[in-house]
């Protein structure tokens, strides 16, 4: 599924069924996985449905399930020539974002 041309509740909606899928896969209740996570089952719960969760909660169960490679690799920035690199690499000290002037 290319998740490019759909909307964010779309592309929600996709992973959480992807992460329910996983954890059957894997053999696995929502009591393992929430306590192995750290979390209450309802929080899981809520997050194979789409609802209302913490982000954090999405990284623990992701951790448990093995696959916090994949959201390690979510930001990465894409590199793919030197001149990439040299811009990314000169970027990485911390400075302001200008303001755009306002044509008000």
């Amino acid at each position: 599924m290319d998740l490019i041309y759909h909307r964010p509740d779309e592309i929600v909606v996709q992973l959480c069924t992807r992460l329910r899928q996983e954890r059957l896969a894997q053999q696995m209740t929502q009591a393992e996985v929430a306590a192995r996570a750290g979390i209450g089952v309802n929080t899981l719960s809520n997050l194979e449905s789409g609802r209302n969760t913490q982000f954090e909660s999405v990284v623990r169960v992701a951790m448990v399930l093995g696959r916090s490679a994949e959201l390690m690799a979510l930001f990465q920035p894409k590199l793919d020539s030197l001149d990439d690199m040299l811009r990314y690499e000169a970027s990485a000290q911390r400075r302001r974002i200008k303001r755009k002037a306002s044509h008000a």
